[in-house]
C-alpha cells in the first residue's frame, strides 16, 4: 500500500553516469612524467585494498538488507495471505452450518488459539478490506491475521475489544492505522450480529469538537468520552510495555468498572514506526450500532460498510 521503495534500483546506476560527470573543463596536454607507466613489480596500493574490500563488504552487507527486507514485506505477506484465505473460508463454513439466529448471542466460551470466530472491516481502506479475526495473540496466530488480545471484551460486550495485527509483512492487515480519521468505521462481523465501532475523536480535537469535527454526518453518534475515559482517545503512541491501553478502561489499571459502568470500545495495536517494534500505535472506537443478521436477507449488511 504505498510502502514499497524502488529507490535501491535507481540509486544502483549512480556510479556509472558519475564517470562522465567528472570530466569537466578544458582538455589539455598533461605533463610527461604523468604518462610514464608504473612498474608492473610496483608495491601494492594497500589503501586502495582495504577501500575495495571495505566497499564490497558493505556491498554484500546491503544486498542482504534488501533480501531480508524484500522476504518481510513480499513474502510473508504471500504466505500469510494464504493462512487467510483458509482461515475466512473455514469460518464460513462454522457459520453456513449453523446460520445466524437472529434470536440468540453469540457466545465466545472455549476458543482454542487461532480459532477465527469474527470478521473485521474498514470501509475508509476499501470495499475488499476484510480480516477473520482469530482468537489470541501468538506469533503463529498474528502470522495468519488480526488476533483478540484473551481476557478482553468480545464483539458488542461491556469492556474493550482488543486485536492486535502486523503493521509490515505477514499480512500487514494493520498497515495503514495512522491514515483512520475520528468517526471512521470499524465493523465487526460475527454468526448472529453487525458492530459498528467509530473511531474516537484525536486528542488536538477534543476542546472544538461540537462546533468543528463533530459536524461531519458520521459523527453524529461520536462524542469525547467523559467520567473515567475522559483520556481515552481515537490514536496513541505508547511504549512495548504498555499493556493498560487493552484494560475495560485504557490506561486506568486501577478502576474495574462493574459491566453496567463500562462503555463497549475496540481497541486495535500495531507496531510503530512502519518496519519497527520500537513503540505501539493504539487506535480506540466507540460501539455506536449493532444489528442482528437478518436470514431472510443474507446480503443486508450495515449502512456503514458504503463508507469510503
Amino acid at each position: 500500500m504505498g510502502r514499497h521503495d524502488s529507490g535501491g534500483r535507481a540509486g544502483g546506476h549512480a556510479g556509472r553516469g558519475s564517470q562522465s560527470g567528472a570530466i569537466s573543463g578544458d582538455l589539455v596536454d598533461p605533463p610527461t612524467q604523468l604518462l610514464t607507466p608504473v612498474s608492473a613489480g610496483g608495491p601494492p596500493d594497500r589503501g586502495r585494498a582495504i577501500v575495495r574490500g571495505v566497499g564490497e563488504v558493505l556491498i554484500t552487507l546491503g544486498l542482504i538488507v534488501l533480501l531480508f527486507v524484500a522476504y518481510e514485506v513480499y513474502i510473508t505477506d504471500l504466505f500469510s495471505a494464504g493462512k487467510q484465505r483458509d482461515a475466512v473460508s473455514n469460518l464460513d463454513d462454522t457459520w453456513r452450518d449453523e446460520p445466524a439466529d437472529p434470536q440468540r448471542v453469540d457466545h465466545f466460551d472455549g476458543l482454542a488459539e487461532g480459532e477465527g470466530f469474527a470478521k473485521l472491516y474498514i470501509p475508509a481502506f476499501g470495499s475488499d478490506y476484510s480480516f477473520a479475526v482469530l482468537e489470541g495473540t501468538s506469533a503463529a496466530t498474528l502470522e495468519i491475521g488480526p488476533g483478540h488480545y484473551r481476557d478482553t471484551a468480545y464483539p458488542g460486550e461491556p469492556g474493550n475489544f482488543a486485536v492486535a495485527g502486523h503493521r509490515v509483512g505477514k499480512g500487514s492487515p494493520f498497515n495503514d492505522l495512522d491514515l483512520l480519521s475520528s468517526c471512521d468505521a470499524i465493523v465487526v462481523e460475527t454468526r448472529n450480529s453487525w458492530f459498528t465501532y467509530r473511531v474516537l475523536p484525536m486528542d488536538d480535537e477534543r476542546a472544538g469538537w461540537a462546533a468543528g469535527p463533530g459536524t461531519r454526518a458520521t459523527c453524529g453518534a461520536v462524542t469525547p468520552l467523559g467520567g473515567a475515559y475522559e483520556d481515552v482517545v481515537g490514536r496513541e503512541i505508547v511504549r512495548p510495555t504498555e499493556g493498560s491501553v487493552v484494560l475495560p478502561v485504557p490506561r486506568r489499571p486501577d478502576l474495574r468498572p462493574s459491566a453496567g459502568e463500562r462503555a463497549s470500545l475496540l481497541t486495535l495495536t500495531t507496531c510503530h514506526p512502519k518496519f519497527s517494534d520500537r513503540q505501539r500505535m493504539i487506535v480506540h472506537a466507540v460501539l455506536v450500532e449493532q444489528a442482528a443478521k437478518d436470514p431472510a436477507q443474507p446480503n443486508l449488511r450495515p449502512t456503514a460498510m458504503e463508507e469510503s
